[in-house]
């Protein structure tokens, strides 16, 4: 049986093993830095830019972290051992362009290289959000994402209930809350942030109360305002995307302005009877809710859930399809909805998807943001006119 040291001298003969400047000059290209140290290490301090995985994770973990086996990576550990056994592990495993740095982040740190203290979760932390850890399309990084994310929605009824709930369970950081109304009986069918001891309470103290018993780590920002043309830019400029769960079309379309003028996405759900829909109207990659709806129906045909009735699990579908959606805008995370509409019919158990396009003779988008004017909707929802340029 070898000893450690043979292992050691074996195992670099038959890899590649470049100094700290050399791996230095490779890290300023398109070569990838991982590092195997222990998480209490790599806590210690790091190297911005790299991939951390544990040399005991490393099997198990480096094709979903680094599926491309063509990735130039240099691993890289405290003192040049463990870093040493990672490369021929990898090599093993056919990465093609693998190389270790002799020395490791010990020699870098002392030749007073760039490096820093680097954000990380603490244990509770860590505990909380495991599952999504264990994901390696989220992971660590992926979770401060969310931790540091900040989402307002837009109503604390039907669709913002789920929504509300969903994203504070997930670790979404900061949570605003906007709406003027007060928890009444009738809403306790659909609109489970609440219960029957708040009825008369604010829906937004109803709201925050919730959601810090199920996770103080998000930041409840409340808004007991009626959103108008003088407020709107004010307050969805705090954050980084929408989740409208309004149910009128002035309001629709006055958000759809604001967040065209700021470049703020919006989540957009709405629901009727047992039909719901959403979608994703992002100002600065797609179409926005002018493009869906450039005039809104009459009144008649277009009755409010207090006139026409909802089926109470209906918005629970759609509020957590939008909390899904915002999810992945803050993970950059597969395909959102931009530019699709998905359609649910609660009968049938179907969902369908329509395209969404831009109208190109539409004036209120992003290339005119300077010339947007925020005004009060009220008979009319047309477009208001641009400033001149």
């Amino acid at each position: 049986m070898p000893s450690f040291r043979e292992l050691l001298k074996s195992t670099k003969s038959e890899i590649t093993e470049v100094s700290t400047e050399e791996a230095e000059t490779l890290l300023e290209g398109d070569w990838t830095l991982l590092d195997v140290r222990e998480p209490d290490e790599y806590e210690q301090g790091a190297i911005q830019g790299s991939v951390h995985i544990p040399r005991g994770n490393l099997e198990s973990s480096i094709e979903a972290r680094v599926p491309n086996k063509e990735t130039k990576i240099v691993a890289m550990c405290a003192g040049g051992a463990r870093s040493a056994f990672a490369a021929k592990t990898l090599q093993e495993m056919e990465y093609k362009n693998v190389v270790s740095m002799d020395g490791g982040f010990n020699q870098w740190k002392d030749e007073s290289r760039r490096w820093e203290i680097p954000a990380v979760l603490d244990q509770s932390k860590r505990n909380r959000y495991q599952r999504h850890l264990l994901l390696p399309e989220v992971g660590e990084a992926g979770q401060l994402k969310l931790l540091t994310a900040k989402v307002l929605c837009l109503g604390a009824g039907g669709l913002g209930s789920p929504a509300a709930l969903y994203l504070a369970a997930a670790g979404v950081g900061t949570l605003g809350i906007v709406d003027m109304d007060v928890v009444d009986e009738s809403n306790l069918q659909r609109q489970i942030l609440h219960n029957y001891s708040r009825i008369g309470q604010h829906k937004v103290d109803s709201a925050k109360e919730t959601i810090n018993e199920l996770n103080p780590d998000v930041n409840v920002e409340t808004h007991p305002v009626r959103l108008d043309a003088s407020n709107i830019e004010e307050v969805i400029s705090k954050y980084d995307l929408v989740i409208d769960g309004t149910d009128n079309f002035p309001v629709r379309y006055m958000l759809n302005d604001a967040s065209v003028k700021l470049g703020i996405p919006v989540v957009h759900g709405s629901i009727f009877r047992f039909e719901g829909q959403v979608t994703v109207f992002d100002p600065q990659n797609g179409p926005t809710y002018r493009d869906m709806v450039p005039e809104p129906p009459p009144p008649e045909l277009a009755p409010s859930c207090a006139e026409a009735g909802v089926l109470g699990v209906l918005p629970g579908i759609i509020g957590c399809l939008q909390a899904l959606e915002a999810v992945k805008m803050i993970l950059d995370l597969g395909d959102t909805l931009t530019g699709r509409l998905l359609t649910f019919d609660a009968t049938e158990m179907s969902f369908r998807e329509f395209k969404l396009r831009k109208d190109p003779n539409l004036e209120i988008t992003w290339e005119n943001r300077d010339r947007v004017q925020i005004v009060e909707l009220s008979d009319s929802c047309r477009p208001a006119p641009l400033t001149k340029a």
